[in-house]
């Protein structure tokens, strides 16, 4: 029978590997290796001072996209609320990481509204864009380009009947899509913001 301390010598030996393995896959993880959920295609919408806006103008980008609309009553602040914080994490970046929120509701959210939603969460023009757009034009980027849902049942007038994803998409500088990020998550803000930087990094170095 093993004394004791040898046992237990080696069950601090374990613990220790283990704590390393684990802190090894963490730094592989950030240093990255990303899915790859193919390319985005071309797109151009308009943005909210009425500018032509698209993948002409995020290419060499990385870029995290979100979906909401002014009038949401539900869960659209708080993803404008996240958004807004995933601007200040990875304000080290500069311009190589955008942020860009497309409406699901193009009829109603017009550019002067954008605008005025931007201002109000002190989004940074030179890094936030706020989109809008024909709806067939929107569908085409958010369903079948980035794979969200987005969506209109009931009566006109029911905003409750607007229906869209709720998860971050991250885009790399090459328009591939790289991660989907439950908004939920108790940990999205922090892993959304840290992968967005450690692909900004490839940018950087092209």
């Amino acid at each position: 029978m093993k004394p004791i301390w040898i046992v237990g010598l080696g069950a601090l030996v374990a613990i220790g590997l283990a704590s390393s393995l684990f802190v090894l896959k963490s730094r592989a993880a950030r240093a990255g290796t990303f899915e790859d959920y193919g390319v985005l295609p071309a797109f151009t919408l308009t943005n909210q001072r009425a500018e032509p806006f698209g993948t002409a103008q995020l290419e060499g980008k990385v870029w995290i996209a979100n979906f909401i609309f002014t009038r949401c009553p539900t869960v659209c602040p708080l993803l404008t609320q996240k958004m807004a914080q995933v601007q200040e994490r990875t304000a080290s970046a500069g311009e190589r990481v955008q942020l860009v929120s497309f409406s699901v509701d193009p009829d109603y959210d017009q550019p002067p509204v954008l605008q005025a939603y931007a201002q109000k969460h002190h989004a940074d023009p030179a890094r936030w864009t706020f989109l809008t757009g024909k709806p067939e034009a929107l569908k085409k980027v958010i369903v079948d380009g980035l794979k969200q849902m987005m969506g209109r049942e009931g009566p006109a007038d029911d905003l409750n009947g607007i229906f869209h994803g709720t998860h971050f998409v991250l885009v790399d500088q090459h328009q591939h899509i790289r991660g989907y990020y439950r908004s939920e998550d108790p940990d999205v803000l922090e892993r959304l913001s840290a992968d967005a930087l450690s692909l900004s990094q490839a940018v950087s170095s092209e």
